[in-house]
């Protein structure tokens, strides 16, 4: 099978879950990011009240948020292997005046990678924000939501880019 070629569909074009019995258990770890844009005046207001709304503290609600949604990624996304989470880590953290960037790194040592566990946790962060400010604005806006690194199976991604085989 070429690296371009779609891996969970079979040989009679239908899909499935690919079969990773025969694959080496590795350390893998996968790091994915999104951007929540806020306008000025909510940046402000969220900044001076302690990253708190009406509903209570935002990124910290955020992190339970994204981190229940990794441990669940194979029930929200067909195909997905249920796997023992190692490590989860979301960090939220204001990158200029109006973007809070929200990074989920999530590892194991299993047969598969955790690159939908990633962008599971950082989407479902992103969206919790979103959820929490939203009687602030409704002009948030969740962008760039994308797989910044991951390494231990065959293909290794840095910086959102394939490095080597």
């Amino acid at each position: 099978m070429s690296d371009r070629e779609l891996t969970h569909v079979d040989a009679g074009g239908r899909p499935a879950m690919v079969d990773v019995g025969a694959k080496v258990a590795t350390r893998r770890e996968a790091v994915a990011e999104v951007i929540v844009r806020f306008p000025q005046d909510v940046a402000i207001a969220l900044r001076e009240g302690g990253l708190r709304s009406k509903k209570g503290p935002v990124v910290d609600t955020a992190i339970v948020a994204g981190t229940m949604a990794v441990k669940r990624t194979h029930e929200l996304i067909p195909f997905c292997h249920p796997l023992p989470i190692e490590n989860c880590r979301i960090e939220a953290e204001f990158v200029d005046a109006r973007d809070l960037r929200i990074r989920c790194t999530v590892a194991l040592t299993h047969k598969t990678g955790v690159e939908m566990e990633a962008l599971t946790g950082a989407s479902v962060a992103a969206l919790t924000v979103y959820d929490m400010c939203k009687a602030l604005s409704h002009e948030i806006v969740i962008d760039g939501l994308r797989l910044v690194s991951k390494s231990g199976g065959k293909r290794r991604v840095e910086h959102g880019r394939m490095v080597g085989q």
